[in-house]
Parts: structure tokens; C-alpha cells; sequence
């Protein structure tokens, strides 16, 4: 249930200012909002002839990725253990979110400049490339940098893809399209841990990453011949790669990575020296994130940078627990991977429910009341989980709870992105939505990266301990039990924040 852009139609859809039906495309081509590919027909649906093949390919890849996400938090502790590298768990998740968030940020300047086709390319080249990298990699260290590749790769290719429904599909057709995206992620929540723990339990956790990149070439087929009907951009004099790279905010995006790596390292290397790497981490990403994110975001503003604020944290602490369930219910509980997997089905589902429920229009009223239960719903998941640690408890606690704290996150990330758009100006909402996005990655990133300094700090495991210790690292509860608890009081604080998403003037 990771938290992913793709996932939710309120995060990452780039708002725009009000155009007439008629006006230029967003990307500066000139193409009207209501033209689609060649030989769309105007009256078609997302699946009618015109659009049929580009819908079910950008849908399949959506669906890759999901499957992906839910695939990998099944396998990864099979992997950590067989790489003898429980030390550096947590960071086989940061390095995907650390990359993702700089790419993310490139790929908003690549695609203004050149347009989506290079870019969405360029993106799940990298994407199958981390794939394949992590699931060849004889040791742990390179594992992480297969999946610091795959970050890469997927930034670029999230971003891409709206950028294709903006410019494929008039204005009429993107909510469908949208709604598709949040649709995609249904089947590969509920399919995607059975079939990732069964292949690592009988074929071996490598073919759960090796297999994803074959899985790709049958939804690029399929889209191929709409995107290249897509017009292109003539690149101008600073329209180059070196250009797009030297860009303001993928400068500042570098230095958030950067920053966010270096505190990550520190965290898991818990000695004098490390004190260098986190000063130097903290000099690179306050100055960075301020810049990026809407001001009075860190100290919770009313209105616009709370709303940011909470979604960061949501996203963060959700992730950042997610990521250890398996690890404690496969080294705690003797479960395996199948099983410790799909004890996080039950969250995909009730997200979509979630998703659901908040946009009734019998709630608007009450939005950032849904966002505060939300996150409540989510510290009291979370502060389950533990619960598991003592043998008295039955391990299908973690599934019960994982539901409650899914169902709190559709009400919390939905209605986020509505408030957003509400407090909002045209002019700065695709900023603002930008930014909202941003703090997402940020909430993961650094978050999971407290939790893994935490995991190590209470006896988890460390990055330098001999091979050996890790079987007896691993099983420590109070390392367990520092993360869940951690991350039930960033939810908890949250919630309690919550009055201050509602602007003073209507407070």
C-alpha cells in the first residue's frame, strides 16, 4: 500500500488555470483541449476507438507499478536475509523514494520542455533497469542502488504519464482517465503479495524483480502508436538534458535527495563521525524543502501549508510502518512471505473505500473533520501493530488493523488533494499541487529513514555488523516496537494538528 502519486487522482493531476474549451494546450503546442490523437472521434469514450489503446496501455503500466509496489514489500525481507543486509532494510525503500523525489522534480522541467515521449521512455527504461539490477545484485549495497535506479526510472514515469492524458484527452475525458489510475491499483493490491510470496518461496525472491521488466513490453506495444501521434516539442536553445537538469527546482530537488541520503547514512551508521554526514544532510534539505514547499509549511500554518504538512506525514508515517510489517511478521511470527503479505491487502481495499466515502457530496462540509479521522484511524492502526510482538495476540491483528488504517488514509489523501485545490489561486494551483506531491516523497523519505535509524539504534541490525548476527539482530522486539510507536505518534500528531487545516478567516 505504498503511497504513490499514481494512486490517488487528487495528488498528482496537474491543475491548471481556467481555459476556455477551445485554448491552447497546457504544454504550449498549440493543440485544442478538446482535440485527442489522430482519429479520435469527438464523441468517444476513454475506451472508445480513438482512445482505446492509449487508455488500456497507460491503465496496464499504472497496474506494473502497483503490482511492483505491492510485490516488493512481500519479498523484501526474503531478499534482506538472503543478501545479509537487515541493516540496510529500511534503506532499500528510502533509495527508491530518495531518487524518485529528484526525478520527479526533472521530469517537470523535461516535460515542459520537450513534452512527455522522451521522458515516459527514458523512465521505464530506468524502471526495468533498477528491476533487474536489484534482482541480479550479490549483496545487499547493490540491491539498494537497483532500487535507487528503479526511483528514477518510476519519478520520470509517473509525471510522464499525466502529462500524456493532459495532452491526449480533452478536458471532458481526464477525470475518467483519472479515475482509471486509482482503479489500476485494486487488482495488484489484492493479487500481488500471493504471487510475490509464492514465487520467492518456490522460484526464489530474484524472479519476483527479474519478471516485472518482461511485463512491460506488452502495455508499451499496445500505447506505442498513440504516443508517437502525440506532437513533440522542438527542443529551444536551453531545451537540452544539461538545461533541464540545471532547472531551479531540479537543483533544489538534488539537494533535498542529497540532503535526505546523507541523514538517512548517518542514521544508519550510529557513531561520532555520523554526526559530519547528518550536519552536512541537514544543510542540504531545510534550505531546499523551504524553498520547495508553501511557506509556514513546518510550523503548521493555517489553511494551505497545513493541508501540505498533513499529507507528508500521512504518507510518511504510513509508509515508514508498511515497510517493517513483513519483516516482524516473517522474524517475529515465523509467518511467510505470502502470508505477511497479504496481511496488507485488506488496507488496499479499504483505501479505495475511503476514496469513496470522502467524496460523497454529503461530506464536503466536513472535509478537514475527514482528514483529522483519517489520520486517527491510521495512529491507532499503526499502535496495533505491535501488539503482534507477544504471542498471545493472534497475528491476524496486523490484517484487522491494516484495514482500519487504509480506510483512514482514502479519507486523509483524497480529501488532501480537494483542499488543496480549494485554497488554491488558478494561477499557483498547479504549483501548490506540485508541492503537495513533493511532501509526499518527503514524508517517505524521511520518515522510513527515521525508522530504519531507529530499527538499527534498538538493536535491529546494523549495516556494519558481521553477517552472522543478523538471525539474532533481527529478532528484537523493542526495534520493532520503536518504529510502530514512532510512527503511531507522527499520525497521532497529525490528528491533533487537524483544526488548523480550516484558512483563520474561517476558522
Amino acid at each position: 500500500m505504498t503511497v504513490d502519486p499514481a494512486r490517488d487522482t487528487d495528488v498528482a493531476t496537474p491543475a491548471a488555470p481556467p481555459r476556455s474549451a477551445a485554448g491552447p494546450d497546457p504544454a504550449g503546442d498549440g493543440r485544442a483541449l478538446d482535440s485527442g490523437p489522430p482519429g479520435a472521434a469527438p464523441d468517444g469514450g476513454v475506451l472508445g476507438r480513438g482512445y482505446r489503446a492509449l487508455t488500456l496501455g497507460i491503465v496496464s503500466v499504472v497496474s506494473l507499478i502497483a503490482f511492483e509496489a505491492s510485490a516488493v514489500n512481500t519479498a523484501m525481507p526474503v531478499a534482506a536475509r538472503a543478501l545479509h543486509g537487515i541493516g540496510l532494510y529500511a534503506f532499500a525503500f528510502s533509495s527508491f523514494f530518495t531518487t524518485s523525489l529528484f526525478a520527479m522534480a526533472l521530469a517537470g522541467e523535461w516535460n515542459d520542455r520537450r513534452g512527455p515521449l522522451v521522458p515516459l521512455f527514458t523512465g521505464i527504461a530506468a524502471f526495468g533497469a533498477g528491476l533487474v539490477i536489484a534482482g541480479a545484485a550479490p549483496a545487499m549495497g547493490l540491491f539498494v542502488a537497483g532500487r535507487g535506479v528503479q526511483g528514477l526510472g518510476g519519478g520520470l514515469v509517473i509525471v510522464s504519464l499525466y502529462v500524456v492524458v493532459g495532452r491526449a484527452y480533452p478536458e471532458r475525458l481526464r477525470p475518467a482517465v483519472m479515475a482509471s489510475f486509482s482503479a489500476a491499483w485494486v487488482l495488484p493490491v489484492i493479487v500481488g503479495p500471493l504471487a510475490a510470496g509464492s514465487v520467492a518461496e518456490h522460484l526464489g525472491w530474484r524472479w519476483v524483480f527479474l519478471a516485472i521488466p518482461v511485463l512491460i513490453l506488452l502495455p508499451l506495444a499496445v500505447m506505442l502508436p498513440a504516443l508517437r501521434a502525440l506532437p513533440r516539442e522542438a527542443p529551444g536553445p536551453d531545451g537540452g538534458l544539461l538545461a533541464v537538469v540545471r532547472s531551479r527546482r531540479a537543483l533544489l530537488a538534488l539537494a533535498v535527495a542529497a540532503g535526505a541520503w546523507l541523514l538517512q547514512y548517518a542514521g544508519g551508521h550510529l557513531t561520532a563521525y555520523a554526526v559530519i554526514p547528518a550536519a552536512a544532510g541537514l544543510a542540504l534539505l531545510v534550505p531546499a524543502v523551504r524553498r520547495l514547499l508553501p511557506r509556514g509549511t513546518f510550523r503548521a500554518a493555517r489553511g494551505l501549508p497545513m493541508v501540505v504538512l498533513m499529507r507528508g506525514l500521512a504518507a510518511g508515517a504510513l509508509v515508514a510502518a508498511e515497510s517493517f510489517i513483513p519483516l516482524l511478521l516473517v522474524s517475529e511470527r515465523g509467518l511467510s512471505a505470502t502470508l505477511a503479505g497479504l496481511s496488507l491487502t485488506g488496507g488496499g481495499l479499504t483505501w479505495a473505500l475511503g476514496s469513496y466515502v470522502q467524496s460523497r457530496p454529503r461530506c464536503e462540509a466536513h472535509r478537514e473533520r475527514l482528514m483529522g479521522v483519517g489520520m486517527a484511524f491510521l495512529a491507532v492502526a499503526i499502535a496495533a501493530v505491535p501488539l503482534v510482538l507477544s504471542e498471545a495476540v493472534p497475528v491476524w491483528t496486523v490484517a484487522v488493523a491494516w484495514t482500519l488504517g487504509g480506510f483512514g488514509m482514502g479519507l486523509n489523501i483524497s480529501s488532501g488533494g480537494v483542499l488543496l485545490l480549494k485554497l488554491s489561486r488558478p494561477e499557483e494551483a498547479g504549483a501548490n499541487s506540485a508541492s503537495l506531491q513533493m511532501a509526499d516523497a518527503l514524508g517517505n523519505v524521511v520518515l522510513v529513514g527515521l525508522g530504519g535509524a531507529l530499527f538499527v539504534a534498538f538493536g535491529g541490525g546494523s549495516p556494519t555488523a558481521p553477517a552472522a548476527t543478523h538471525a539474532s539482530a533481527v529478532s528484537h522486539p523493542a526495534a520493532f516496537l520503536a518504529v510502530f510507536a514512532t510512527m503511531a505518534v507522527v499520525a497521532a500528531l497529525g490528528a491533533a494538528l487537524a483544526g488548523r487545516l480550516r484558512p483563520a478567516e474561517t476558522a
